[in-house]
């Protein structure tokens, strides 16, 4: 019979890892090199936001600059094997992380890790859907102790690997490569308000747009994947902010080493 604990971590892996790897996926798109040339020609004469500078130029240029920074906030919504999923975590290269995951309307998880310290607190209808086809009265046994309360554990414990890679902010900034010869500028639009710059990709997969800030430092700010297998959007946001991961009270909080 399965723990209320394994089954936890079972369900934080599943959900986790799956939404990691989706995320780790649409992140290749920025180094796209074999998908075409963009041979718009610079111009002296060109006006606009990075007139004078090609698609594939804008791209590896906003690429370097998303690769220099030390926080921000990471938004993705996808629809995986039907499911819709998003997650909102704020992470530093520093490890600390904090942020919520949920799958459409069945629940929703939080994350905060700090130092070699993870807590995760999933709501009753998320244990219970990330649960199915495990015996009722273990699933029932897990909605009971641990729904609503804080799990403790060491972010190196193997266990963890899957569940914290949309945590590692190195690993994501590492798959950031700026060899883009496939960016095509396709006109201004703005991400939450900031003015931006829309390049847009396609490959046999399907079709990729990337929005650059225009002021500024030129970040990485949206990222869309259309007509793929598993479509998303990422959305990048308080770049080198401060991420702030606040402990859970120790009343919410459940040991498995204690």
């Amino acid at each position: 019979m399965s723990s209320p604990h394994e089954l936890l971590e079972l369900s934080a892996m599943r959900l986790l890892a799956r939404t990691a790897v989706n995320t780790f996926c649409a992140l290749t798109v920025l180094g796209l090199a074999a998908c075409g040339t963009d041979t718009s020609p610079s111009s002296p004469k060109a006006t606009g936001p990075f007139a004078g500078l090609s698609g594939s130029e804008v791209a590896n240029k906003a690429i370097k600059a998303t690769k220099k920074v030390k926080s921000l906030k990471i938004a993705v919504d996808m629809t995986s094997d039907g499911d819709r999923i998003s997650a909102r975590l704020s992470t530093n290269t520093s490890g600390d992380c904090t942020g919520t995951m949920a799958i459409g309307p069945a629940g929703s998880m939080e994350i905060r890790r700090t130092g070699d310290t993870v807590y995760t607190k999933f709501d009753e209808a998320m244990l219970r859907e990330q649960s199915k086809g495990e015996p009722a009265a273990d699933i029932d046994a897990a909605v009971d102790a641990l729904a609503g309360r804080w799990m403790k554990s060491k972010a190196s414990d193997p266990d963890n690997k899957d569940m914290l890679e949309l945590c590692d902010l190195n690993a994501l900034l590492e798959e950031f490569e700026a060899n883009d010869n496939a960016a095509k500028k396709s006109g201004e639009s703005t991400v939450d308000g900031r003015p931006a710059l829309r390049l847009t990709e396609k490959d046999s997969e399907g079709t990729y747009t990337i929005l650059v800030a225009t002021e500024g430092e030129p970040y990485i700010l949206k990222v869309d994947a259309k007509g793929t297998e598993d479509p998303m959007t990422m959305t990048l946001s308080e770049f080198d902010k401060p991420v702030v991961v606040k402990k859970p009270a120790a009343k919410d909080i459940i040991d498995p080493d204690e």
